[in-house]
């Protein structure tokens, strides 16, 4: 198992030539035979948890690698490397997402034919990591009970230009008298076909669905 950490100079040009970068590492995964996931959400969603209760699910049938993007602290790769799973951190300091070009710089060094499989938790943003794309497969955006019920109605690009929406934390739902349903009406009505699954990261009630529907 490893665990690395790359720390992330903004002040370098790893901006510019995004949707090029974003298509370098879309062959590269392909090429190496890689299903990756981008998973974004604000802070305490539960997105790492998320990752966590996945990679129990699947880590007896992938080898797979969590790239963990934060301002600072390898927290979260921490608790993913727990499982088993080898982790790369990024630190990106005041940057508020991940892009192409930083996911290049911290794969730059894996040998990826390792890997069947790769978890990139975002930033803790939900505005941010939406324009940038990072050559992924998937976009999941982690939404939760404990947010309120207007997130969507604030951040309707994200759910835009993901392909799933999860809503996490559904065992407090009913403590807190959260309306899962209103929630749900709000994301079909910035996106109509968009698929929506309601999970507990916790519990794992929903993890089996969501493991089925993105279709490992």
């Amino acid at each position: 198992m490893t665990d690395r950490t790359i720390m992330i100079d903004i002040g370098k040009d790893l901006f510019g030539a995004n949707e090029e970068a974003a298509a370098h590492n879309a062959e590269l995964f392909r090429q190496s035979g890689i299903r990756a996931i981008d998973i974004m959400g604000s802070v305490g969603t539960g997105k790492t948890q998320l990752i966590e209760a996945l990679c129990e699910k699947l880590r007896d049938k992938y080898r797979i690698l969590m790239v963990a993007g934060d301002l600072a602290t390898t927290i979260d790769a921490d608790r993913v490397a727990s499982h088993g799973v080898d982790t790369v951190q990024i630190n990106t300091g005041t940057a508020c997402h991940l892009d192409a070009r930083m996911i290049q710089v911290a794969l730059k060094d894996i040998e990826l034919s390792q890997y069947q499989l790769i978890f990139i938790e975002n930033v803790g943003n939900l505005i941010c990591p939406a324009g940038y794309s990072l050559g992924v497969d998937k976009k999941i955006v982690v939404v939760s009970v404990t947010e309120g019920p207007y997130m969507v109605k604030k951040h309707p690009l994200t759910i835009k230009r993901a392909d799933m929406v999860v809503i996490n934390k559904i065992d407090l739902a009913d403590a807190i008298g959260f309306d899962m349903g209103a929630l749900e009406t709000d994301v079909r009505e910035v996106d109509a076909k968009i698929p929506v699954y309601r999970v507990s990261s916790k519990t794992g009630e929903g993890i089996d669905t969501l493991v089925e529907a993105l279709d490992f």
